[in-house]
């Protein structure tokens, strides 16, 4: 790697990234990252990816699961060893410099981890394009930490950064949030896609209204907010509700919340039930009421899409682009204190959730798909590779505009 290839005259493109499939703990970006590098690569261009065997910040990928994903798809994925927490990986520094001379575009993720400088840096020496997509990094909300050895990072960035520089973001909202702290560069705003079940086998209502949130677990997710909702439901005694929580997070956040449940006696309404992917995952998407996102910042949220996908209504907070789930007809998009949380799943007790169901379905289908975001994107390498053009600004649809 690199390697020869059947396709002379395809656009080469370098995903640079701290981690990849199947390091599904990082949640929704190697969920971004893996479905837009095989999209890619389907519609004809030439793809590598660089990355760590970085699984969480403690675990490491095993071998065997790294092969699978080495060559397959029509794309190449090398990983790389970390030797620290994150992402810290020499090796991965140390195979930039071949890489990027072989790409015509850079598309690096993440904002905060290590391959972020040298492969700024790696852009600039070998004057190749550069689209850098944070993945919601730049967005604050008041629990964020370290602001300002961050805003620090970012300046180093800006004063490092090559001539042909474009923000992905993936909603005007990250637009918005984004913009400020890196000023005047130009910005992409291209939505993620979702996969759409083919076939669904939904568990019909047991006259319990089964929530669920599923996702990483994080101070960022909002989970305490949600457990604080569940409390105040069963205080008023008018919803008989469950929920299950899937996802995992560090083992002192994970122990964090399982004290809060027990503090907020949730007894047996509440499931912990840990990560839940493939079978599993629509197992519980197929036994859920409604999903809810009561994130504090989101840059896309991908559950809420993979909820609507699955024929779930939601429950989106006011941190997360999703609006237009109210216009659509298929949830609610409320502010992500306890009170409006729960004042929102009663409300939503006594919708027609079967008919929400289908129109979020619909809407999903219509219009979020991966291929549709693989073509904004191919788009974009081509204004920044086009002679003599400006850096283009790229508005493509996001969630807040798409059901206009």
């Amino acid at each position: 790697m690199p390697s020869s290839d059947d396709r002379p005259g395809a656009i080469r493109i370098l995903h640079v990234s701290p981690c990849y499939a199947p390091a599904w703990s990082a949640g929704g970006l190697t969920e971004s990252v893996y479905q837009s590098t095989r999209e890619l690569a389907r519609q004809g261009a030439w793809v590598r990816v660089l990355t760590t065997d970085a699984d969480g910040a403690d675990r490491r990928l095993e071998k065997q699961a790294m092969r699978d994903f080495e060559r397959a798809d029509g794309l190449e994925v090398r990983y790389c060893g970390r030797i620290a927490r994150q992402s810290v990986s020499p090796a991965l520094a140390a195979a930039l410099p071949q890489l990027v001379r072989w790409a015509d575009v850079i598309h690096l993720h993440s904002a905060y981890s290590f391959p972020v400088i040298p492969t700024i840096v790696a852009a600039r020496v070998f004057d190749k394009p550069l689209v850098w997509a944070p993945h919601g990094a730049l967005q604050r909300w008041r629990g964020s930490r370290r602001t300002r050895l961050k805003s620090i990072w970012e300046s180093i960035c800006l004063a490092i950064a090559p001539r042909r520089l474009v923000l992905h973001v993936t909603s005007e909202e990250e637009a918005r949030e984004s913009a400020g702290r890196l000023g005047a560069v130009a910005t992409a705003v291209i939505a993620n896609g979702v996969t759409i079940p083919a076939n669904l086998r939904r568990v019909p209502p047991s006259g319990t209204l089964r929530l669920l949130f599923i996702g990483r677990l994080d101070p960022k997710k909002g989970v305490d907010n949600l457990l604080a909702a569940c409390r105040r439901l069963g205080d008023r005694g008018r919803v008989n509700y469950s929920l299950t929580v899937a996802g995992s997070g560090s083992p002192a956040y994970e122990q964090e919340l399982r004290q809060r449940a027990c503090e907020l006696a949730l007894g047996p309404r509440l499931a912990m039930a840990g990560d839940v992917r493939g079978e599993s995952k629509l197992r519980v998407f197929e036994n859920a009421d409604i999903v809810i996102v009561p994130s504090h910042t989101e840059n896309f949220a991908i559950v809420v899409a993979e909820a609507l996908a699955h024929g779930v209504p939601v429950i989106a907070s006011t941190g997360t682009p999703w609006r237009d789930v109210e216009k659509v007809g298929c949830g609610l998009w409320v502010a992500n204190d306890p009170a409006s949380i729960a004042d929102a799943i009663e409300r939503m007790s006594a919708m027609p959730l079967g008919e929400m169901s289908a129109k979020g379905r619909q809407w999903m289908t219509d219009r979020y798909s991966w291929e549709r975001s693989a073509r904004e994107l191919l788009r974009c390498y081509a204004g920044l590779l086009a002679p003599a053009a400006s850096v283009p600004i790229a508005v493509a649809e996001s969630p807040t505009r798409s059901a206009q």
